[in-house]
């Protein structure tokens, strides 16, 4: 069906203290996000209470002091949410550990419950309840608009139940990222397909879908796991081509290979996966998240200092080897013991290139908080972001503090300063968020990050592993830092 190469995701402002909290929608949809966790000891307010608190918040840093300790990575969002998604591929009930609280997973937590699926977040376990009967294969659009992975309920709802409706979806707005491949993958395992109202409506033209031979016109991550989900229960093979290769779809195949499934060839470019019956419910760990601590390795590339981060296995450490090698380039030790990654920095921060591209490459992920530490280094640097188009809305800030920074098309040239300037500065997604944070820690004086709840979609508690750390980061309201 040719119109689907035109759908693009619509762009809609980030939601704001107008957009309703995944807490407001889950109180209609029977979802427990928890009563209260744990962070260095100190009892926090709720999951649901801190969703409420983000939108409204802001992150003081005052910059200048080197980091010095040790803080425990938490568990991947970008691994977290498909998990969540195809605990719908099994009736019973499953269970989901290290699970971070993070809003997505909040968001992703009320449209199961929305769906039928009562879920159940306790500290950093997630309990997802029995389907009752019926369900309801629906995933709203005040929900999807909040996170563009939410359209992963799609593959199972279709693969399981035979039918799904969901909305079209939103998320960070870094450039078009239609869901276009998902819908033509889906078409390829006999799913019909049809655009009602700004929602995807799928049936399965057979009790089943299909098992069927698709390739990518271009390697996605989401695409790739909707159609791995969707295949599972497909009746007969399905070979997926030139498929995303990142950990996280990995780590998805090994939790759909522990209820039964059989998929074969997750992290290559190729997929195969043959259909069964029924899976069993899923009872899994989530991999630790790569990118958070990327995220803090950068920091202390840019403060300078010691660190330790726990809870990060040589895997994890693995996945990280291109950020790693760049690190290292520019003048950061990082090392790898047991458990545990150190990283360190004492003396000059060089200048180096880094160009973004599809995992094993340097990930488009990273490429904000790199660029806000080579602010701050020796010589000229050049960074190129070749995943998505319109990926340095975190420059004009950055320039706000003093960074000097040219860009064009998909290039940013930097010139390294001595020092960048504190100011106020307002997050425009959830990777820029974070470089606006790893540049507050270099800055001269104070540095206000508005809008952190973009932060807040990807980073559990940041701040309060940056203070662990040494750093001077305080979580304040907006109303209190004007």
């Amino acid at each position: 069906m040719a119109f689907y190469r035109r759908i693009t995701q619509p762009t809609h402002p980030h939601p704001g203290p107008e957009t309703p909290s995944p807490e407001r929608v889950a109180s209609h949809a029977g979802v427990c996000l928890g009563t209260h966790s744990v962070v260095g000891g100190i009892a926090a307010p709720s999951a649901g209470a801190r969703g409420r608190q983000s939108e409204r918040a802001a992150l003081r840093i005052r910059g200048g002091r080197t980091l010095r300790g040790r803080v425990r990575i938490g568990g991947a969002k970008n691994a977290a949410l498909p998990l969540i998604a195809a605990t719908l591929l099994s009736e019973g009930e499953s269970e989901l550990r290290n699970v971070p609280g993070l809003r997505d997973v909040r968001t992703m937590a009320a449209m199961l419950a929305e769906i039928g699926r009562p879920a159940r977040l306790t500290g950093d376990v997630l309990h997802v309840g029995a389907a009752p009967a019926p369900i309801t294969p629906v995933a709203p659009y005040d929900l999807v608009r909040q996170m563009r992975a939410s359209v992963l309920v799609l593959g199972p709802l279709l693969s399981r139940y035979g039918e799904a409706r969901v909305s079209l979806p939103g998320g960070c707005a870094i450039g078009a990222r239609p869901i276009g491949e998902h819908l033509r993958g889906l078409e390829a395992l006999g799913a019909q397909i049809s655009m009602q109202n700004g929602y995807v409506e799928a049936k399965a033209r057979q009790s089943r879908l299909v098992g069927a031979e698709f390739a990518f016109a271009m390697p996605t991550v989401t695409g790739t796991e909707n159609l791995m989900m969707a295949a599972v229960l497909a009746k007969g093979t399905t070979l997926l081509r030139n498929t995303a290769r990142e950990p996280e779809i990995e780590d998805l195949a090994r939790a759909l290979n522990a209820m039964g499934a059989d998929v074969r060839g997750a992290g290559t470019a190729t997929i195969r996966i043959r259909g069964v019956q029924e899976l069993a419910v899923m009872h899994h760990s989530v991999m630790p998240d790569r990118i958070e601590a990327g995220t803090l390795l950068t920091a202390v590339g840019v403060a300078g200092g010691r660190i330790v981060l726990e809870g990060a296995s040589l895997e994890t450490f693995r996945t990280l080897e291109r950020v790693v090698a760049k690190l290292r380039e520019a003048g950061v030790t990082v090392q790898h013991e047991g458990d545990r990654i150190i990283a360190e920095r004492g003396g000059a921060l060089r200048a180096v290139n880094a160009s973004t591209a599809p995992h094993p490459g340097f990930p488009t992920d990273m490429q904000a908080q790199f660029m806000a530490m080579m602010c701050c280094a020796e010589g000229r640097s050049v960074i190129e972001e070749n995943v998505f188009e319109n990926r340095f809305m975190h420059v004009p800030e950055l320039r706000r503090m003093g960074a000097r920074i040219e860009t064009h098309s998909r290039n940013a040239r930097i010139e390294g300063v001595k020092r960048l300037c504190g100011a106020s500065v307002m997050a425009t997604d959830l990777r820029a968020s974070a470089a606006l944070v790893v540049a507050g820690l270099a800055a001269e004086g104070e540095t206000l990050v508005r809008r952190v709840y973009h932060l807040d979609r990807g980073y559990e508690r940041l701040e309060e592993k940056l203070a662990a750390l040494g750093a001077d980061v305080t979580r304040v309201r907006s109303s209190e830092s004007l």
